[in-house]
């Protein structure tokens, strides 16, 4: 059977993508390129907040209403916490698979031959595989790959379905994430991305090795490449990674703290122990450790009894923490949080305003932060050439995929190729470069 995923959600989602595309191979079926090519469409879902359930539910939507006799299955996160409402109420769904165990899909595959409509939704298990499995594609772009090294959470903050989802902390075995890393070495990854819901409790369940002795593994690697540590919860900063990425600069000096907020009572009110005061001591020992770090962080505004002066703490925060990058994003009532009865409840007009107003401040002060580094020599890695000129769009070490600035590179290169170039000009959030070595 001819396949395509319809990708949805966060990169957490993006590497279950993979897993399902690679076992689906392994069991005879093609992975193509487009859902018009495709007998199977699967809808892999994002459940998180509201507007990513509506995205995900309007794309079975489309997808159905566009090829009729396509069988669809809606997968993924959506499909784990719903998985009874959606076989009920979506006649649109012929099977359901949720992301406790991949290896359930090949099954289901085979099942639609029957005409009966399945759901294969077993629990979270209490530990991880004890072995990864190798994907055979990469959604992404070239060059580039996301390593999960754990799944679920234990932090349990008040606004976050996460662990109705994904369930409770599960960290991989150290050998298996440096296994799965020199394999995607070895077929031409040069940059890795680590992630999973707090990467700082990284082995915190079992009292493993932690991330510093992680980020020391993969520093002891042979080769080129980039490791890239995408979010650490700030009440919890494992300071021994510093030591590490000083060491070694491809352990990249680039960190994506969720602050979420800097009023000490809403914060308190969502399950973290921070403060103004405390986070912005973290940044500044982590730019005096490695002063041209980049830190991102996000913010969640409009959170019940969120007034003005704790809003005001949060606005204060941003201009002394001086952010490089930064998003933001309007409270969404999640059926299952303690937050979901929480009151009084920000109306969306005023939570939006809010947003806006965050919005407009990092509008400037990103710009800023990136002229310091005009005139330096770095590394792009390449993802794409602009069509009809000599400019290709690609990332140095301060942009994370997907969402940060990118750098507009002169030249033509191959996606993938990492290129030395002179950072010449800031526009916008993007930065521009020139190649040390002509284009090909």
């Amino acid at each position: 059977m001819k396949f395509f995923i319809d990708q949805h959600g966060c990169a957490k989602n993006q590497v279950d993508g993979e897993e399902i595309s690679a076992r689906l191979e392994a069991a005879g079926h093609e992975y193509v390129a487009s859902g018009e090519e495709a007998d199977l469409v699967i809808v892999n879902s994002c459940g998180f907040i509201e507007p990513a359930k509506r995205e995900s539910i309007d794309a079975v939507i489309r997808i159905k209403a566009l090829w009729p006799d396509k069988k669809l299955i809606l997968a993924g996160c959506l499909a784990q916490r719903y998985p009874d409402e959606l076989l009920s109420e979506m006649k649109e769904i012929d099977a359901l698979m949720g992301n406790a165990d991949l290896a359930g899909i090949p099954d289901l595959v085979a099942g639609l031959k029957t005409g009966s409509r399945k759901a294969f939704v077993p629990a979270q298990p209490e530990i991880m595989a004890p072995k990864y499995y190798a994907r055979t594609r990469i959604f992404d772009f070239p060059g580039t790959a996301y390593v999960k090294i754990t799944e679920g959470c234990d932090n349990r903050c008040t606004y976050c379905a996460i662990p109705l989802i994904r369930g409770r902390l599960r960290s991989r075995p150290l050998p298996d994430i440096l296994a799965e890393c020199s394999d995607l070495i070895a077929k031409g990854i040069s940059e890795i991305v680590l992630i999973g819901q707090d990467l700082g409790s990284y082995g915190a369940e079992t009292k493993g090795p932690g991330l510093p002795k992680l980020l020391a593994a993969l520093s002891a690697m042979e080769g080129q490449f980039w490791v890239r540590v995408l979010y650490i919860h700030p009440d919890h900063f494992p300071e021994a990674i510093l030591e590490v990425m000083t060491r070694d600069r491809r352990i990249l000096p680039y960190f994506d703290l969720p602050f979420q907020h800097a009023s000490r009572r809403i914060l308190k009110e969502m399950n973290r122990r921070g403060s103004a005061e405390e986070y912005l001591a973290l940044v500044a020992r982590i730019r005096a450790a490695l002063p041209d770090s980049m830190i991102r962080s996000t913010f969640l505004v409009g959170f019940p009894g969120e007034t003005d002066e704790d809003f005001a703490l949060l606005a204060a925060f941003q201009r002394d923490a001086a952010l490089d990058w930064l998003g933001v994003f309007s409270y969404s009532r999640e059926e299952g949080t303690q937050a979901y009865a929480m009151k009084p409840r920000v109306t969306k007009k005023l939570a939006e305003k809010r947003k806006r107003l965050i919005e407009e401040e990092q509008e400037k002060i990103s710009p800023a932060r990136l002229q310091r580094f005009i005139g330096e020599e770095v590394e792009v890695l390449v993802e794409e050439n602009v069509e009809g000129s000599e400019l290709c769009l690609g990332r140095a070490w301060m942009q994370a995929p997907e969402v940060d600035g990118l750098t507009v590179l002169k030249g033509v290169f191959k996606p993938a190729d990492r290129v030395r170039a002179r950072i010449v000009a800031v526009n916008g959030i993007d930065l521009e470069a020139e190649p040390m070595e002509p284009g090909k």
